[in-house]
């Protein structure tokens, strides 16, 4: 099953075109772009695993290579407006830290809901990726991997 998630606005999908909308102002267009996941992540009792979509397979080539990927991925499951518009938050959620802006923590409250982890690869078969661990949950839609 793929998604498409269409309030997303980050990442050029390759050979679209940008539409335009109004901001905030009323006044000022900004380029709207999509994003489609090209795998998920999954879990088992103690097996955790990046399913890559068949029609991304031949770009798992090399990867096998690799000790350890980047996994971009969605916070789908914090996808609210109330969530896109906290910009300040208690790191680690602990209300005795001072609050920081968004872009200074790894908070999963975020105006893009983009997620990176770094993950170090166990075995590459096929359109799997057997990882070791990644902070993410079952079934979060991936966006991309990097070296």
């Amino acid at each position: 099953m793929k998604y498409r998630f269409a309030m997303l606005l980050f990442a050029i999908a390759a050979g679209s075109t940008s539409q335009l909308h109004a901001g905030e102002s009323g006044n000022t267009a900004k380029p709207v772009y999509s994003v489609h996941p090209v795998g998920w992540i999954r879990k088992g009792a103690e097996r955790t695993w990046i399913e890559i979509d068949r029609d991304y397979q031949q770009a798992l080539m090399g990867v096998d290579k690799l000790s350890s990927i980047w996994v971009l991925y969605w916070f789908d499951r914090n996808d609210t407006p109330e969530q896109r518009s906290t910009l300040v938050v208690h790191p680690q959620g602990n209300p005795d830290n001072p609050l920081r802006g968004v872009f200074a923590t790894r908070a999963p409250l975020r105006p893009n809901l983009i997620a990176l982890s770094r993950v170090r690869i166990l075995s590459v078969k096929e359109n799997v990726i057997e990882i070791d661990f990644i902070d993410a949950f079952a079934d979060t839609p991936v966006l991309d991997i990097k070296p």
